[in-house]
């Protein structure tokens, strides 16, 4: 039975995978169940792996320090890949608010850690890793370390071990901070989704179809391309036109001429609407099944882009209305339909809307791709390229004047940044970011629970002995007031004076603490994408002056 013992006590690759793995599932099925209708999900991963480290349970240092940093690269990148393309618009539409609120929350976490300091007369580098661990930030640990290694020449254990206490309750007193705002509060959860869409401005982009009848005469004689040139300020495309001298359809081409009391059928956006009518005359009542069912030549489909050398080209590069004699009306992408004017960049996983005759239609499948099986091909080179654009990002020192030792953004921090760029600018260097949801959420929780079940088996040892011999109950309570005062603060200041949509604040509160216990736990409750943009808004920012702080407690006050 030599066997089964290495297995279950050894050091070796087959004894780690199975310790995790059994940490990862029984802490995945105990975070099922809810108590008081509150349920801490995959967190109790981190519980689940703290019981079976003081039970004796390890993995070798190096194994687990290589699994940890990895599964939160894992986590934090594909959270940068589904939150890129909304980030930037996010950012202008309040991240600013929300950038000040989350450096509220850092700097209020350090103020506390430095009061506590002196009041409590606990040395300054087991204070910040108390700290560290209050606010979950493992980059801030490691920066607090380091800086007092190349101060003193030798490390300081207590660092570690505040961390280690402080660590399980900042998890939980983020969550129960997000909690009491909401019931301090009376958040209704629907009240807040009508007003995180009334907010969603992305909508004004969104296409917008319209039958309009042609009355304005200033148009009048005028080809499509002359409209066009006309309105070229406007996004706005003109489908099919019902000919009021001939009474029939056709597909518009640049060259179709527009007269008097001709129908047509427009796709524009919601900013543009009303000018497009101004501008061409009256709107009628005419559904788009009308449309369909009087052009019984015609029929209307959606192709997928899959061909990845179209991923960055504009549609009007494609000439598909020229050649092919077929309107281009819509692109569907990540569920908004935009409207397809010939600027409109290409990526792979758009549905292009297509009207045309069948054989028109085939034909420009078969430029566009419309293959569903490569559609799920998973683009494994953008993602380990910009894993490893990130992990140079985040290893490069950042040098200040005044302070000895420079700053990282860490193995998360760039990582979490390349994912936000790839995700927003890739196509322009032909880079496909595709990935379908399924794939991003089984990367993300792999990543999650891998990341906590290896900081609660790190932790485990020698875990309750630093609580009961080594004062380390007062250390939780010192950790819990770092953690808990600042969001509530914060929160409080988010929600009624900065009137922030909970489910943002959500985001912020996590991110603000650089906590992805915490935005798992947002995500499940507000069951949409608005705590993780508020996270990865925040995120960034926040990550920094974590490291930032955490380096400069110990330089000026050790």
């Amino acid at each position: 039975m030599e066997w089964l013992n290495e297995l279950l006590w050894g050091s070796g690759i087959a004894h780690s995978i199975l310790l995790l793995s059994v940490v990862i599932a029984i802490g995945i099925q105990l975070g099922k169940f809810k108590v008081f209708g509150v349920s801490l999900g995959i967190t109790l991963v981190l519980f689940v792996g703290i019981l079976l480290g003081h039970l004796g349970f390890s993995i070798n240092h190096e194994i687990l320090h290589f699994f940890k940093e990895f599964g939160l690269i894992l986590f934090v990148y594909s959270v940068g890949m589904q939150v890129g393309p909304g980030f930037f618009s996010s950012f202008k539409q309040g991240g600013v608010t929300l950038n000040i609120l989350a450096c509220g929350v850092v700097l209020l976490g350090v103020l506390t850690a430095i009061i506590l300091h002196f009041v409590t007369g606990i040395p300054i580098p087991t204070m910040v890793g108390i700290l560290s661990g209050a606010v979950t930030n493992t980059p801030g640990l490691g920066a607090a370390q380091q800086a007092y290694q190349d101060m003193y020449g030798m490390a300081d254990d207590t660092i570690a071990l505040g961390y280690a206490v402080a660590y399980p309750l900042g998890v939980i007193g983020i969550i129960l901070a997000i909690i009491i705002v909401r019931y301090l509060f009376n958040v209704n959860f629907n009240k807040e989704k009508a007003q995180l869409e009334s907010e969603d401005l992305s909508h004004l982009n969104e296409a917008k179809p319209i039958s309009l009848l042609v009355r304005n005469p200033a148009i009048f004689n005028k080809t499509v391309g002359e409209l066009s040139v006309l309105m070229e300020h406007r996004d706005f495309v003109i489908s099919r036109i019902w000919h009021n001298s001939n009474k029939q359809i056709e597909i518009v081409t640049a060259d179709t001429v527009l007269n008097e009391n001709d129908k047509i059928f427009v796709v524009t956006t919601e900013t543009d609407v009303e000018t497009v009518k101004a501008f061409i005359g009256e709107e009628i009542k005419m559904e788009r099944k009308q449309w369909i069912r009087m052009e019984s030549q015609f029929i209307n489909r959606r192709i997928l882009v899959t061909k990845p050398e179209l991923n960055g080209k504009r549609l009007g590069q494609l000439k598909l209305r020229k050649l092919y004699g077929i309107n281009i009306t819509r692109i569907s992408r990540a569920g908004v339909d935009l409207v397809a004017t010939p600027g409109l960049t290409l990526q792979v996983g758009d549905r292009v809307n297509v009207v045309g005759t069948e054989n028109a239609i085939a034909s420009v499948e078969k430029v566009l791709g419309n293959s569903m099986k490569r559609l799920n091909e998973p683009n494994l080179i953008t993602i380990f390229v910009g894993i490893a654009l990130g992990i140079l990002l985040g290893s490069i020192p950042i040098t200040f004047p005044g302070i000895p030792q420079p700053v990282k953004l860490g193995l998360a921090g760039g990582p979490l940044i390349v994912a936000i760029l790839i995700s927003r600018f890739g196509y322009h260097y032909k880079l496909i970011t595709y990935t379908t949801q399924s794939a991003n959420l089984m990367l993300r929780e792999v990543g999650i629970t891998i990341f906590l079940a290896c900081v609660g088996i790190g932790a485990g040892d020698g875990f309750v002995d630093t609580i009961v011999n080594n004062g380390g109950f007062a250390w939780i309570g010192y950790g819990f007031i770092i953690t808990f005062l600042p969001l509530l603060i914060i929160g409080c200041i988010g929600y009624y004076f900065c009137k922030v949509n909970y489910f943002t604040l959500m985001g912020l509160m996590a991110g603000s603490m650089t906590d992805p216990p915490a935005l798992a736990y947002s995500n499940t409750t507000a069951e949409n994408d608005a705590p993780s943009v508020g996270y990865a808004t925040v995120y960034p920012l926040t990550m920094f002056l974590r490291v930032l702080t955490a380096q400069l407690l110990i330089l000026f006050f050790a």
